[in-house]
């Protein structure tokens, strides 16, 4: 049987702890005979990687963005300088700038999107509303069974979207 391709947003450089959770992901990709493609990983530039980002995205059925904290800031300030807008803050992860460009590329393809985020990563296409895509909370990097069968069971109307584009004529 013939697995559906999924383009897959992730920095290619994890930490272990965040490589766990990348697999736990791509294992229930696997599972559900979905294909992960992502530049870097399973497919790599022959031009310039925004325009193989799209070429790639263009033969996908469907999309998985996965926020993993890139930088990580302990203190600072948010729109610095904006009369009754500044604030600061701390503890907040900045993911790859790749996360949000690959999202709007898989949106403007009509591409069914699953959106996962560490905790601290905040922004973009990680707020809540931005899209019509639920942001869902990363995966524990040991789960029970239960966790696992629950995160599977937040992938099926996903699926069944992928699917639906997938046998789009």
């Amino acid at each position: 049987m013939r697995k559906i391709p999924i383009y897959v947003s992730c920095p290619t450089d994890l930490n272990a702890e965040q490589e766990r959770k990348r697999e736990i992901i791509v294992d229930i990709l696997n599972e559900l005979q979905m294909e992960p493609r992502a530049l870097g990983r399973s497919d790599y530039p022959f031009e310039y990687p925004l325009k193989e980002v799209y070429v790639l995205a263009k033969h996908c059925s469907g999309g998985v963005i996965l926020g993993f904290g890139q930088i990580y800031i302990t203190s600072g300030i948010k729109k610095r300088g904006v009369v009754n807008k500044e604030q600061a803050v701390t503890n907040i992860s900045i993911p790859t700038a790749w996360n949000h460009l690959e999202a709007g590329i898989l949106f403007g393809l009509k591409l069914p999107i699953l959106i996962f985020k560490e905790d601290t990563i905040e922004g973009g296409v990680f707020d809540l509303g931005t899209t019509d895509v639920f942001v869902n909370g990363m995966p524990p990097d040991k789960p029970s069974k239960e966790k696992i069968n629950e995160l599977k069971d937040g992938f099926l109307k996903w699926h069944g979207s992928v699917i639906s584009k997938y046998y789009e004529y």
